[in-house]
């Protein structure tokens, strides 16, 4: 990616956080309730007609929808989300208290998918209709049916209160609490990658370089490791992410269910509470997330395959 293309897309980016910051202030603007009675009911102060008036005028939310929408993105630009309703704090400091235990998860699901999904992927494509083919194909089809919310509270069921190995609450953030939170986000996405990477690797057997390596004596799994699969992993790369931007945003259902103190439960919190401030500013923390790894993929595809410096 040369520096034009970098620029355009910056700048595509800032008019898409843009658009995103109207559309979430419009919908927490129009959605029912009362910020302000939300914030004394959860202080334990009982509002009264007069208090909330006076409040709110102070708070500038008795101004036109345009003026309020333009103070708090100006004050976003400078790193000011506001504070939250219900827990009284900096939106920016609860968001970043939740990003480092999210990053742990994170980091640690993706590495449980990584050695589930590229085995059983390579192995599924190198032995194409085979009987490992067959299972390895019938668990990524159990793998991506079954949701999230039921594997979690199987493995719950399984682990903690059977067997009694992990504990129930995760609040702790510690990486045995955190083993069956990753291994419940694990197996949904290792049975996508595991196709994913069976449909790539068996796309590369089919090239002429493969055939020409057979024919030179080259050991099969030296080709498969050495030249099928680094060429195998620009989707991968893409698909990775994604995923990595979906788990840094919170993955909310399995988070809750956990009990884990991650963004997820923040924004789950968030929303039961009406703390307009914080859903906000986790919207917008959230679409920073993407947009920020997505750039760093498409960069990474510049240095991972030579093909896209010979085209730029």
């Amino acid at each position: 990616m040369n520096k034009k293309q970098l620029v355009s897309r910056l700048l595509q980016m800032l008019i898409v956080l843009i658009g995103i910051s109207f559309l979430t202030f419009l919908l927490t603007y129009m959605s029912p309730g009362d910020p302000v009675r939300n914030m004394l009911t959860a202080t334990g102060v009982m509002p009264t007609e007069e208090l909330i008036q006076s409040l709110r005028a102070q708070m500038g939310l008795n101004d036109p929808f345009f003026v309020q929408y333009f103070r708090w993105l100006g004050n976003c630009l400078h790193g000011d989300f506001g504070t939250s309703y219900s827990l009284n704090k900096p939106v920016v400091d609860l968001l970043l208290v939740r990003l480092w235990p999210t990053l742990k998860l994170t980091l640690l699901s993706m590495g449980f998918m990584l050695v589930i999904a590229v085995p059983l992927g390579t192995l599924s494509a190198v032995y194409k209709d085979s009987v490992i083919d067959y299972i390895v194909r019938g668990f990524t089809f159990l793998g991506v049916s079954l949701p999230n919310f039921w594997v979690g509270l199987l493995l719950m069921l399984v682990f903690c209160v059977r067997l009694t190995i992990f504990p129930v609450i995760s609040s702790t953030g510690d990486l045995k609490s955190m083993i069956l939170p990753a291994m419940t986000l694990a197996i949904a996405m290792a049975s996508k990658y595991a196709r994913q990477v069976r449909t790539a690797v068996l796309e590369e057997l089919s090239q002429d370089y493969v055939i020409g390596a057979k024919a030179r004596g080259v050991k099969g799994w030296k080709i498969i490791w050495c030249n099928v699969f680094p060429n195998s992993l620009l989707p991968l790369i893409t698909m990775l992410g994604l995923s990595v931007g979906s788990l840094l945003g919170g993955t909310a259902v399995v988070e809750v269910i956990f009990s884990y103190p991650g963004l997820g439960s923040l924004a789950v919190n968030a929303i039961t509470s009406c703390d307009y401030n914080l859903i906000q500013g986790y919207v917008l923390w959230v679409a920073i997330i993407y947009m920020v790894i997505n750039l760093i993929v498409d960069i990474s595809y510049h240095y991972v395959d030579p093909r896209m410096r010979v085209k730029e």
